[in-house]
């Protein structure tokens, strides 16, 4: 199967959108290289940071998980059918979502900055703990998925140990964050994680405040701050981590390299003095030639870079995409999801999220990832189970701890049912039991368990020649040192005694 680049896009309310209707939206799917429709997923309508997508992996389907906008609800949709696979009732409305690489975890926040963390396979709600003072506006995994960083409207960016969170043994212990990055003074808009295990990684914060900043995981500590003429909406940052765009509130896109060239022609890192270290963006001066802008006719809503880092996704408020070639800043094509899909309004909604991921090998009509079309006859991709979530802590569903998985059709391809009874039996019998596997080396084997038992015997007749040879000695030379002590002895006495009486002459 060849692989493709695909754009997957979500139209909602913006949070500053005074409708409550959920309306018309629709998840779609698009050819990142001619635009073309390749699916859409109905009946749904979420705002921004409020989707989470795990792509299809090996044998394992993918599925997308979508807050609805101003209702307690979540719509769960899988990659083979175009409807709502599941519908699950929340604890209560949540602001943002965020999904593990591994598809382990979901983690959600709510306005009055609590957060939640649910098991996706079981729907155990594993924690729920007061996060931030106000609303919980982002959540963000690591790429190892060992840390969650959740930011929030008191300007505060957390960083929370996932071990720590779903420990059974702190199932009552109120969790504290490992990291607290509280150097924003307004609320925090987006975060972006860079590549690498926690904590060797580092981190990119945004906020309204008109600032970027780069933190290091490890320490907590900053590095960078870019200052902005506008407040930041949204980020976008390579994978190399060498470039990052910022979209302001003025329809600019700003380019922010994170390395330049010095005169000696050596590349060296922009910034990385820590807190003192402030870098103005967009400040007519002689360095400004290394930033470069973008102009957006509409304002920009959501922005992503593609996995080949040769293009630069943004979505905008009037329901389109552009793609924009990064190396040039020339735009080119626009897509417009709303048109393009059944679920089409008049006025389209605005583009709350964007991402790109390979084509999903389990997308409609293709559920195969065998290169050969003779071995994947009868082979398909089962989806993943996202099973309903808890709305409360139920300690004895925890204790149970019941995960639903479907292992999938293709095991049979490398492992019938008789030799999963052939191995089972070579593990539970004794060797010497099953004819079947000693058959042919039986005669061999008997001779040399003989030749080691008479071995065996030999060795311990020559272990007790030696035993009686050293007792012999042992007596022997013990006997003959004590004797010789005592007499030693005596003699030391004797000869005191006579020079006492020789003194005592003396003296009278």
């Amino acid at each position: 199967m060849r692989l493709h680049e695909t754009i997957l896009s979500s139209g909602g309310p913006l949070p500053s959108s005074s409708s409550t209707a959920s309306g018309p939206g629709a998840i779609t799917l698009h050819d990142i290289q001619t635009g073309t429709l390749l699916a859409s997923f109905k009946q749904t309508s979420s705002r921004a940071h409020s989707l989470a997508v795990l792509e299809t992996k090996a044998a394992e389907g993918g599925f997308v998980l979508a807050l609805q906008a101003d209702k307690p609800l979540l719509h769960a949709y899988n990659f083979q059918k175009d409807q709502i696979a599941s519908k699950i009732v929340l604890p209560e409305k949540l602001t943002c979502i965020a999904v593990d690489p591994r598809g382990f975890w979901c983690a959600a926040g709510t306005a009055q900055g609590r957060v939640y963390i649910w098991e996706i396979g079981s729907g155990i709600m594993y924690n729920a703990w007061d996060a931030h003072y106000r609303q919980v506006t982002v959540l963000r995994f690591t790429h190892d998925g060992a840390a969650l960083l959740s930011g929030s409207e008191d300007s505060g960016v957390s960083v929370w140990s996932v071990a720590r969170l779903v420990d059974d043994d702190a199932k009552d212990v109120i969790p504290l964050p490992e990291r607290s990055l509280s150097d924003h003074t307004l609320p925090v808009t987006d975060i972006s994680c860079g590549v690498g295990p926690y904590p060797k990684c580092r981190a990119i914060t945004a906020s309204v405040d008109h600032s970027v900043k780069i933190w290091d995981l490890s320490s907590g500590t900053l590095l960078t701050t870019f200052s902005f003429p506008k407040p930041i909406s949204c980020l976008a940052w390579d994978s190399t981590e060498r470039t990052f765009f910022a979209a302001s509130g003025d329809n600019t896109i700003y380019q922010v390299n994170l390395y330049r060239q010095r005169e000696d022609h050596r590349v060296e890192a922009v910034g990385g003095l820590g807190a003192n270290d402030v870098i103005r963006i967009g400040e007519p001066d002689a360095k400004a030639k290394r930033e470069r802008y973008i102009a957006v006719e509409d304002p920009v809503t959501a922005m992503t870079i593609s996995l080949t880092t040769s293009f630069l996704l943004v979505g905008t408020s009037t329901g389109k995409i552009h793609v924009y070639d990064v190396p040039s800043h020339q735009r080119l094509r626009t897509i417009s999801p709303s048109l393009s899909s059944a679920a089409a309004s008049t006025v389209p909604l605005p583009i709350t999220h964007i991402q790109t991921m390979l084509r999903p090998a389990d997308l409609i009509g293709h559920v195969s990832l065998d290169i050969d079309p003779k071995a994947s006859q009868g082979a398909e991709i089962v989806p993943r189970v996202v099973a309903p979530f808890q709305r409360t802590k139920d300690a004895k569903a925890r204790e149970r701890h019941e995960v639903s998985m479907i292992l999938p059709p293709s095991m049979n391809e490398w492992c019938s049912s008789e030799e999963l009874l052939r191995d089972q039996a070579f593990f539970l019998q004794p060797q010497s039991q099953d004819k079947s596997l000693t058959g042919a080396v039986g005669a061999s084997d008997s001779a040399r368990v003989t030749e080691l038992e008479e071995e065996v015997r030999r060795l311990k007749g020559d272990l007790g020649k030696a035993k009686a040879l050293n007792d012999e000695m042992w007596d022997k030379v013990v006997k003959k040192v004590v004797k010789q002590a005592k007499e030693q002895t005596g003699e030391d006495k004797k000869g005191e005694s006579a020079e006492e009486r020789k003194r005592k002459r003396t003296r009278s």
